[in-house]
């Protein structure tokens, strides 16, 4: 029985591989319950902790994942018996965003109605954990990136290790930092938020708990025993959770040449209204003091789209006068205009470039920031259409809660 066991257990591995992992479009029918294999469920206690399971494909989000993400919050909410709640990933990731490749597709294939599904699953779970009424802890033990940073950031607590890897990286392939990053990085220190969101440039678990994106820092090694201990825990109040978690927690030193060392420079480049003005600011700095930190800055914004470089400028700075709600219904129009509206071509091309074809030698449209409208940029922030419904959040319901 043992062996037959084992035997199931690789049949079952083996064609998840074929389905979610590598993303592709054989016609073997995939039942239900191969697809909740993408999030797991272990429970001890009074706690339950949902597990991101495509490890090949870094645990990249796919909208039966958001929709089994927000069945599950929503029983374990209403649950009584269940006193707070947990999120890691399998493997070397925390998660690394959403399934872009499957995502260029679906662009590919013209499915738009599965393209707004994907977005409308995946923003409504972030806003369900953004006014979720338990405990919540994250624990970003690997790469943690994009949508990664959407269904972790609004929870009440933020783990990160000596493996977390922490990333934006929207704008290089011609999209716009979303999945709640317009509030998430609108409300950093300084102009971090506008480094991160136009940059799509890494930081670490370190930086991470340094500018407010983690709330605790351990090592990655101690993730296991920080596990058992919260495990251990019969409670729904959020301060014994973090006393728990404050017992297992280090003092993390950001590197003396990482960004937040930077927060001056910061404010000083990335502070100006446009990014034309950003990156002369730059140009200034690098061609004063020969920095390479600012060289290294100029080629990335100089690599990614120009177009996105304007909207996700525009979108930050629009996200620190807005709630998340607010953020997630403007970023879910965004999104639409990105992936299936008249400048979609950006996303197609830059996925292309830097996940199909591997070039990296995506042929931006507009090339060049001066090409960039103003049109262009206020179109990017409305319906695809007159009729175009927004985002359904249950707002009402929830912040009346």
């Amino acid at each position: 029985m043992h062996n037959a066991k084992g035997l199931l257990g690789r049949i079952v591995r083996h064609k998840l591989w074929r389905f979610g992992y590598r993303r592709s479009f054989c016609s073997l029918k995939v039942t239900p319950e191969d697809l909740d294999y993408q999030v797991l469920v272990e429970g001890s206690g009074c706690s339950r902790t949902a597990i991101l399971n495509r490890p090949p494909a870094l645990n990249a989000l796919t909208t039966h994942m958001g929709y089994r993400l927000q069945k599950l919050y929503k029983n374990w909410e209403e649950d009584p018996n269940i006193g707070f709640v947990m999120m890691k990933g399998s493997g070397r990731a925390f998660c690394a965003g959403g399934d872009i490749v499957s995502l260029y597709h679906l662009r590919k294939r013209g499915s738009p109605d599965a393209i707004r599904e994907f977005f409308s699953s995946l923003y409504s779970f972030i806003y369900l954990l953004g006014t979720y009424l338990k405990p919540h802890v994250a624990i970003l033990n690997g790469v943690t990136m994009g949508g990664g940073t959407g269904v972790s950031i609004p929870g009440t607590f933020r783990v990160a290790t000596d493996r977390t890897i922490f990333a934006t990286p929207e704008t290089i392939i011609g999209f716009h930092p979303d999945a709640g990053a317009s509030f998430n990085l609108s409300h950093l220190p300084g102009r971090l938020g506008e480094y991160l969101g136009l940059t799509g440039l890494k930081i670490s678990g370190a930086e991470m708990l340094a500018c407010g994106l983690a709330t605790h820092y351990i090592r990655s090694e101690e993730v296991p025993v920080m596990e058992e201990q919260l495990k251990k825990l019969l409670t729904d109040d959020p301060s014994v959770v973090e006393s728990s978690l404050e017992k297992c927690a280090e003092v993390a030193h950001p590197e003396k040449t990482g960004v937040i060392r930077r927060i001056d420079l910061l404010e000083k480049c990335f502070s100006h209204d446009t990014v034309e003005e950003i990156i002369d600011s730059l140009e200034i700095e690098a061609g004063r003091k020969k920095d390479t930190w600012c060289i290294m800055t100029l080629r990335r914004l100089k690599e990614s789209s120009p177009l996105s470089l304007k909207v996700a400028l525009r979108s930050i700075r629009e996200g620190r006068l807005q709630t998340l709600d607010q953020c997630l219904i403007r970023e879910y129009r965004m999104s639409l205009q990105g992936l299936i509206g008249p400048m979609s071509g950006n996303f197609c091309e830059g996925v292309r470039a830097r996940l199909i074809d591997k070039d990296e030698a995506p042929k931006w449209d507009p090339p060049s920031l001066e090409k960039v409208s103003e049109d262009m940029v206020d179109n990017y922030f409305s319906a695809l259409t007159p009729t175009e419904p927004d985002l359904d959040l249950p707002v009402k319901l929830r912040e009346s809660i």
